[in-house]
């Protein structure tokens, strides 16, 4: 069983069209981050977390050809409006696809993607088996065991993931409640939201992820959704305390089974 970060980087991507920084410019492959998404697979299953704009060239890129089901963290664009891309895949198996967001998200996704609601589905259209999810839920798909936990998005309540009791994934958060930090302490690896230096009204920037990593004390931690803001990689990571890494399109973890 393997989780791969499909993307590491925020909304806008890097490089961000028509910027000339030292990071958009940069020639280490590790600040060409597309827009965050993680893939889990096994011999049994498949499950993506988020399908931004970037699904379609990260499928094709790491050769994702199977997909059991897609979980949503939040509705933000940069993580939902790749949706329609599951296309393929879905005819492939031959069913609908799973869905699995919040109730909040589940009605979002139906008003930005209505035409795969219709009670008459227009020929090719992708079509959704919806799973409303909250807090403290945990799904099995096959093999891979996902719980929702509670994160905070600014003032945005979104899911983040526990993958088989190894992985903790906690995209677009500045602060967690003390449920989820008690769920989390300790954990294998951990993924986790740094935006860039700067203070940010939603997101951590460096100082505020590095709190939230002496307090979650996880074994391995790797910085996700970084703007360009950042600075090139080259220039931050090696300032990080031990067992503190960056995150980058295509790294991947194994998990026991």
């Amino acid at each position: 069983m393997r989780f791969t970060l499909l993307g590491s980087g925020t909304s806008q991507g890097i490089p961000v069209i028509g910027c000339t920084c030292d990071t958009c410019t940069s020639e280490d492959p590790r600040d060409l981050r597309l827009r965050c998404s993680a893939w889990i697979h096994s011999d049994q299953a498949d499950v993506i977390i988020d399908a931004g704009p970037d699904f379609r060239q990260q499928c094709l890129s790491h050769g994702v050809t199977h997909l059991d089901a897609v979980f949503l963290t939040h509705e933000h664009n940069d993580h939902m409006i790749g949706l329609d891309d599951v296309r393929p895949l879905m005819f492939r198996a031959k069913k609908p696809m799973k869905l699995y967001a919040e109730d909040r998200v589940i009605t979002d996704v139906r008003a930005r993607f209505d035409y795969a609601f219709q009670e008459q589905l227009y020929p090719g259209a992708p079509k959704f088996d919806v799973e409303y999810i909250r807090p403290g839920d945990t799904i099995q798909i096959g093999d891979i065991k996902l719980q929702a936990i509670r994160s905070m998005h600014g003032h945005l309540p979104i899911l983040g993931y526990v993958i088989n009791d190894q992985i903790a994934y906690l995209t677009d958060s500045n602060s967690f409640p003390e449920e989820t930090l008690n769920i989390v302490a300790g954990i294998d690896v951990l993924f986790i939201d740094m935006l860039r230096k700067e203070e940010h009204h939603s997101h951590n920037n460096y100082g505020r992820a590095l709190e939230h990593i002496s307090t979650i004390k996880a074994k391995k931690t790797y910085m996700i959704h970084m703007s360009h803001l950042m600075g090139p990689t080259r220039d931050w990571e090696d300032g990080l305390p031990a067992d503190v890494f960056a995150g980058y399109d295509g790294f991947s973890v194994d998990l026991l089974p």
